[in-house]
């Protein structure tokens, strides 16, 4: 096994971007292969880094001259990916009522070793969408926790009974995990839960739709909310310039998440033509996590009767949905929705291959890693996801060439570099 370096100690300090002096960094990468994010790819391209803004990323020919920078030579550099659908809290296993058994802290300690995993498999920045992630981001961006970026929506919003309830435990007992769920019914209770969210500064609302596969009574099918509570949501979100993203698996609630004004569905199970055309009229993304299906498909002995069941249920609908929305030109963007603390953190980047299977081009696959991932939080969009100048300098090298081989992705050593705000974290 190829061994690597995490280099972890600038990570986040006062020398992320600059020497003692606070003179920024240059970083050069020169590599065989150079692949935007969007765009055409580039051969013989080069990345300049100067402290933790891309300075300039193309060709070798037309790159500027650094003489007194070292020189990373790699096979095939491009943008560090961007997980749209994360979760960080910290569950051992793949049961949802253990959020009522384990204490916080032994949670968000597995969850700071799920960050680390996931950086060093070449994801730069993660949408979180209900977890520890709001939590924990300040001690990333001050060096304390290794990890992505997250960008966290902060507790699911789900009605009474729905997927981000737990079924089994008194209502009462719920009360201490707004992490993972916010119980609401009524337009005025959906209000104050997105407000609860952005009391955190969550920069996004993550909604249940519809049921889900790890809840315990609700129907994947169901539609969750009504439409009038679905507008409010969409619309108290939109007034502090917040997108919505609609966890749905049955095509009610695709529809409903999609006429409300939700930008992004996320699973989408049961998408069909229809849907697929509500989405391009909409301009919604679509971040499907085949990853997790067909981990959950595998875990027939671990998972609750129910769970497995219901993962057998969306299986195949799933497949066929996702390849409808390509066929139709819907644009994607990568999510995996991991959520049990271990090793499949790192992995993240198989996702990439269940989007080609789906009928996406390798670059169409690439951009729905890297540049797409962005787009998924709307007007809070960071400049990232690109190897372009004036961008974030959140960039991978991989020792394989994904445009004609996509097996190493989903195999953490296969990310041979990482450089995260232009500070290399992880080098072979």
């Amino acid at each position: 096994m190829t061994s690597h370096r995490p280099i972890l100690d600038r990570v986040g300090s006062g020398s992320l971007s600059g020497n003692d002096e606070g003179v920024p960094l240059t970083v050069r990468i020169e590599a065989d292969l150079l692949i935007p994010g969007r765009g055409d790819p580039v051969n013989d391209g080069v990345v300049v880094i100067e402290g933790d803004t891309i300075a300039y990323a193309g060709a070798r020919a037309a790159a500027p001259e650094t003489p007194e920078t070292h020189v990373t030579a790699v096979p095939v550099v491009l943008p560090g990916l961007w997980e749209a659908h994360a979760h960080f809290d910290g569950m051992a296993r793949p049961d949802i009522e253990d959020q009522m058994t384990e204490t916080t802290p032994l949670r968000v300690a597995r969850a700071t070793g799920d960050l680390k995993r996931t950086l060093m498999g070449g994801v730069t920045s993660a949408r979180e969408v209900g977890g520890f992630g709001i939590d924990i981001q300040p001690a990333i961006a001050a060096g304390q926790v290794v990890g992505p970026t997250i960008y966290g929506a902060g507790g699911v919003l789900s009605t009474t009974g729905g997927h981000a309830d737990i079924h089994s435990m008194p209502l009462p007992a719920l009360e201490h995990i707004h992490h993972l769920g916010l119980l609401c019914d009524g337009v005025p209770e959906v209000m104050k839960a997105v407000r609860l969210n952005l009391r955190k500064n969550a920069k996004l609302i993550k909604i249940c739709a519809s049921g889900g596969v790890m809840s315990e009574v609700d129907h994947p099918i169901h539609q969750q909310f009504s439409d009038e509570e679905l507008r409010a949501i969409v619309e108290e979100a939109a007034r502090a310039e917040r997108i919505v993203a609609a966890h749905c698996h049955g095509k009610p609630g695709i529809m409903a998440a999609l006429r409300a004004g939700a930008k992004t569905i996320e699973h989408g199970s049961f998408m069909d033509e229809e849907a697929a055309r509500l989405m391009i009229e909409r301009d919604a993304i679509f971040v499907p996590t085949r990853f997790v299906v067909d981990k959950l498909l595998g875990m027939e002995e671990v998972l609750p009767r129910y769970a497995y069941e219901k993962a057998l249920f969306v299986a195949e609908s799933q497949l066929q949905g996702m390849k409808i929305a390509a066929a139709a030109g819907v644009k994607f963007a990568m999510g995996t929705d991991i959520f049990v603390s271990g090793d499949l953190y790192g992995q993240n980047g198989a996702e990439i291959r269940f989007l080609q299977d789906a009928g996406l081009t390798a670059l169409e696959a690439l951009e729905a890693a890297t540049a797409n991932g962005p787009d998924t939080l709307g007007p809070q969009a960071p400049m990232s996801g690109q190897l372009k100048e004036g961008y974030d300098a959140d960039v991978i090298a991989i020792d394989f060439n994904p445009l004609e081989d996509n097996l190493g992705w989903g195999d953490p050593e296969r990310v041979t570099h990482v450089w995260k705000a232009g500070v290399p974290v992880k080098e072979q």
